[in-house]
């Protein structure tokens, strides 16, 4: 039996912890904040509750496999519940279409519906070339260890290489299949999953679609963060000790390897294995102090960032006509969103796509004469404003932009200023203060190019003893993904 230490106590965290229990494992987790969950969190405020992390809950058999392997079934633990009809997307030219949680045929129809022409077909074909890259990618891409390109060299054979098109980008990959240009924008949108930008992000992100509209779009009743909530019991249940606020200064190394680590306040937590639930640029730059360590924060910083985001929390009275439990209105030119993202002069967006998630969830509004909306846009990272970075905490910039974008929705969308109770804002900066994900990057490194995906963060680090799970380390971000991660580096310690 061995002693494992978690730094973190975000999903990944939580998730490798109940397998590596299971396995008769040691496992205590510290988390530094007041809390556990990470980034999926559920905020809660006179009778109104927001989804402040991830509000789509996709390919739950990742969870049920971790449940089931742990002690029990997922449903046993939240209210899994199918999200019917999923989307809402609205477009700069006044169409509008609704797509259904699960069944790529209905929401193929459904598309052509709404733009004519061969706007169906064109859905069916992307979604099957999504498919087959899936069922290329899953195995060797996404449930086992990252081994840089010679993961892909492992390939069954050319034709598989062709198919997944490692050297395509999403948007290419959308003018190849899709006609109608706002088919083009809901596909461009699967790359701002990871942070990413549509222009330089991998086509095999097609796969994104084909998971939602194959095993369906889900919502957990009360919130998502009930998943943290369930996450957390599980771990308790398995023996897990999981402290809170107990903030870790740095993984200490003896002979070469990591063998515990060092808290703010002196604590020494000894360890066998490390795994860190952290950001990886975070890990390596502060947490580390090892060559080992710099050579990889050196890769780490020549990557580009992912984007952020901007949230804006509205407790509303009344109800929406027409509103969906995810809601898009998409702008003219959205490549003006990227641009102003990734381009030289990072600012916010003046015109960008607007999401809302407004979940049709008694236990998430105080009646049912009142909403709960969770408003975001990409934006670019929080800094000083030199680089790549915008100061999200100069005076007035949050609840100024916070206005524009109310205004822009107006114009496209409902005007629901004059039924806002209240409002909260959580920017960049926030996002960085309370992850410490540098600059408020939701997933750290992006997926522009092709080669970011074989760069990003191996979850065995290059120190003995030390791993790494999360958004920001190998397969990615998202609930899936990192569910998938916390399986592999259960195997890689239990070996």
């Amino acid at each position: 039996m061995t002693d494992v230490v978690v730094i973190g106590a975000g999903v990944g965290g939580m998730a490798v912890a109940a397998r590596l229990a299971v396995r008769r494992h040691r496992v205590t987790v510290l988390e530094q904040s007041a809390t556990y969950g990470g980034k999926l969190a559920t905020y809660r405020r006179d009778g109104f509750a927001f989804d402040t992390g991830p509000s789509l809950f996709t390919l739950p058999a990742v969870y049920r496999d971790l449940f089931l392997k742990t002690g029990g079934a997922l449903e046993e633990a939240v209210d899994l519940q199918p999200v019917e009809p999923a989307f809402g997307y609205h477009f700069a030219d006044g169409t509008s279409v609704t797509v259904p949680g699960v069944d790529a045929a209905r929401a193929a129809r459904a598309f052509g519906d709404a733009f004519g022409g061969t706007a169906e077909d064109d859905w069916r074909r992307l979604i099957d070339r999504g498919g087959r890259m899936w069922r290329i990618t899953r195995e060797p891409f996404l449930q086992s260890p990252l081994d840089g390109w010679r993961t892909l060299m492992g390939l069954a054979n050319v034709s598989d290489i062709r198919t997944v098109a490692p050297m395509t980008s999403l948007r290419d990959l959308g003018r190849e299949y899709l006609a109608d240009w706002r088919l083009r924008q809901v596909l461009d949108r699967y790359a701002t999953y990871s942070g990413s930008d549509p222009r330089k992000a991998p086509a095999v992100f097609a796969t994104i679609p084909y998971m939602e509209q194959t095993f369906g779009a889900w919502h957990l009743g009360g919130g998502l963060g009930s998943l943290a909530d369930a996450l957390a019991q599980r771990c308790e249940e398995r023996g897990v000790t999981i402290r809170l606020g107990c903030d870790v200064e740095k993984v200490l190394i003896r002979d070469g390897r990591a063998c515990g680590v060092q808290l703010v306040d002196g604590e020494t937590v000894a360890a066998d294995i490390v795994v860190a639930n952290a950001d990886a640029h975070h890990l390596y730059t502060d947490l580390v102090d090892d060559p080992r360590a710099r050579t990889v924060a050196r890769g780490l910083a020549k990557a580009a960032p992912a984007l952020s985001g901007f949230v804006i929390l509205l407790a509303l009275r009344g109800r929406t006509p027409g509103i969906r439990h995810h809601n898009v209105w998409f702008p003219a030119d959205y490549d003006g969103e990227f641009d102003a993202i990734f381009g030289r002069r990072p600012h916010p967006a003046d015109d960008p796509a607007i999401y809302a998630c407004v979940p049709d969830d008694s236990a998430m509004r105080p009646d049912d004469d009142s909403e709960a909306w969770f408003v975001l846009v990409n934006t670019p990272r929080n800094g000083d404003g030199s680089g790549a970075t915008v100061d999200w905490d100069a005076p007035g910039r949050a609840e100024a932009y916070a206005d524009h974008l109310l205004a822009r929705l107006a114009e496209r969308g409902p005007d629901i200023r004059s039924r806002i109770l209240w409002r909260e804002l959580r920017s960049p900066a926030d996002l960085e203060r309370s992850t410490r994900a540098p600059g408020g990057s939701i997933y750290g490194s992006s997926s522009n190019g092709a080669r970011a995906a074989f760069q990003r963060p191996a979850n065995r680090s290059p120190i003995p003893g030390l791993f790494l799970v999360g958004g920001s380390a190998h397969p990615g971000g998202g609930l899936p993904l990192v569910g998938m991660g916390a399986e592999i580096v259960a195997g890689l310690v239990s070996g």
